[in-house]
């Protein structure tokens, strides 16, 4: 999942769809990526759901660490409101 080391496949439509299950075993047992050309430039990626869980959950972690940073730089700048906790009985 998501190795440095990894490297990318760019295949045309065509190909890949003759040899589907191939690629997709390339994709799932090898983590290759598979660039599939399309005409017009419209070119689509092939990745494992492994692969894609990761990707999503690096870009939620992002955006809630930015979501954070906005919060304490609204603190710094004493943009904080002050609330009483309640307990939930």
């Amino acid at each position: 999942m998501l190795r440095g080391d990894d490297f990318m496949l760019a295949v045309n439509y065509s190909t890949v769809r003759n040899n589907l299950k191939n690629y997709c075993d390339k994709v799932t047992d090898e983590y290759e990526t598979v660039i599939i050309t399309r005409k017009d430039e419209k070119n689509v990626v092939l990745v494992s759901l492994d692969e894609y869980n990761v990707m999503m959950k690096a870009v939620k972690n992002a955006a809630y660490l930015a979501k954070v940073d906005r919060s304490m730089a609204q603190l710094a700048k004493g943009e904080g409101k002050v609330h009483e906790l309640i307990e939930v009985g």
